[in-house]
């Protein structure tokens, strides 16, 4: 989230900004053309009415109409702010802006004729008409980004960014915007001496200040408006919570605050349900599969199926749920029985997540034949389907770690046991075990901040491909 100061455009944006307009006037016009040919053409069934012919507008009479229809139509994506010079929208918010753009057309284009009673046209064409207008729009528009975003490749209309400020959010920021493509990061500094010395070589196109000084902020918006320079801030405030921030602006001053996540109130009951209707098809299915692991586990090695006890037997093997809460977790068994403390003791020094609460241990001698495969296919995790359907897990969640783990939290890690852990994640299908921890943290904490039903839908559907590619310990 950004607080933008002022705003100004290269001449590349210029230039794809504009060329949208006659690129969608030359579709639109095409589009009309198109409907016009179709109904002409008489290709439909006998159900629907043949054109009366008689009151049918000729090919030129329809040209000067649909120039006018395209005019109209450019007008409206005028409205719907698709001709800002600086792109921000999304590729789906922008096909949804013109969907609603062509709906809106062909009520402009009913209510004409409508209130003028008369009616040259066939109904059947302003259809044709609606759904062209949204396929060819979306042609031309894909074509224009497809050229912007080779210039950019090529580094034309690129950006350039200055970050003032060296922190923590810092490098979070020039991690994204350099993933993005479409900027290049100059500096990173500290000192307004740095910055009016980048300035006075016209080395920059925006600054993002990431240090909380009124005094330089002062000073950098002051020299950003003198030297037409787009100025962000961002708060310190960010360092803790990210994607759930918004900014009212009460009597001109900007008010930060938390969104609370959409599992609140009715998310948590449609996850449940997906949870349990997950569940229940994923056992059923897997049945057979359950089975034979089963057997192959009995016949390579001594001891249980699953592995629900520590090494006295007795002790059940938990995970910390949530709001902290304990619970047995299923698991087949992977290792030789009564080498679990082994991780703390003679293994300790093959920990490969040394200073971080997490163990994982390299080239673990524990695993047994039909545990290394089952671990390469995350295929001992599949008996935790039975604690989704008990309510302690999620098909979807933070992975379930181990209460001494736990123990080693920092207070700002706790976040994610506000929800039920989960067999998949965001952080389980972005490098499974391979992630440092933080980064952990941070995937699961956009998860629950951004939850929504589709995107537990779409981490189920991605899991299936990450599975079925083997993982190696």
């Amino acid at each position: 989230m950004k607080i933008c100061i002022i705003q100004f455009v290269k001449r590349s944006e210029l230039f794809f900004g504009l060329l949208r307009i006659p690129v969608d006037f030359v579709a639109a016009y095409l589009a009309l053309l198109a409907a016009y040919s179709l109904r002409a053409q008489d290709i439909l069934p006998e159900f629907f009415k043949k054109p009366d012919l008689e009151v049918f507008p000729t090919f030129p009479e329809y040209i000067r109409l649909a120039i006018f229809g395209a005019i109209l139509f450019v007008i409206i994506l005028s409205f719907f702010g698709l001709y800002s010079l600086r792109v921000t929208d999304r590729p789906a918010r922008e096909m949804r802006k013109l969907l609603y753009a062509s709906l809106i057309w062909l009520m402009a284009a009913v209510s004409y004729y409508f209130l003028i009673r008369d009616f040259p046209f066939s109904r059947l064409a302003l259809i044709y008409s609606m759904h062209l207008l949204f396929v060819f729009a979306a042609i031309g528009r894909a074509l224009v980004g497809w050229l912007q975003r080779a210039a950019l490749k090529k580094g034309i209309g690129k950006r350039r960014i200055v970050i003032f400020g060296k922190n923590k959010i810092e490098k979070e920021v020039a991690k994204v915007l350099t993933q993005s493509g479409t900027v290049t990061i100059v500096a990173t500094i500290n000192s307004l001496e740095e910055l009016q010395a980048l300035i006075k070589k016209g080395e920059l196109d925006e600054i993002i200040q990431t240090k909380d000084s009124r005094d330089a902020a002062e000073e950098i918006i002051a020299l950003c408006r003198s030297h037409h320079i787009q100025y962000h801030f961002v708060p310190d405030l960010l360092e803790v919570h990210r994607s759930n921030i918004e900014i009212f602006p009460i009597a001109g001053i900007p008010l930060i605050s938390l969104r609370p996540t959409s599992l609140d109130g009715w998310g948590t009951v449609w996850k449940r349900g997906f949870d349990i209707v997950g569940a229940i098809l994923g056992i059923i299915l897997l049945s057979p599969f359950l089975l034979i692991i089963a057997i192959a586990i009995k016949l390579d090695s001594k001891g249980p199926v699953l592995f629900r006890y520590l090494d006295d037997g007795k002790t059940k093997a938990l995970r910390v749920g949530e709001h902290g809460r304990t619970f047995q977790c299923f698991k087949f068994r992977t290792m030789q029985t009564g080498t679990h403390h082994k991780r703390y003791t003679e293994l300790a020094e093959k920990n490969l997540r040394k200073g971080t609460p997490l163990v994982k241990i390299k080239d673990d001698p524990r695993v047994t034949r039909v545990g290394k495969f089952l671990r390469r296919f995350s295929l001992d995790e599949l008996p935790q389907l039975w604690n989704v359907l008990r309510g302690e897990m999620s098909l979807v969640g933070p992975r379930p770690h181990l209460p001494e783990e736990v123990a080693k939290y920092d207070r700002k890690h706790l976040f994610v046991h506000t929800i039920k852990p989960g067999i998949t994640g965001l952080a389980q299908i972005s490098g499974r075990s391979d992630l440092p921890f933080e980064e952990e943290v941070r995937l699961d904490t956009y998860y629950i901040e951004n939850w929504s039903l589709l995107s537990d839908m779409k981490i189920v559907l991605k899991t299936i491909g990450v599975v079925l590619r083997p993982y190696g310990e």
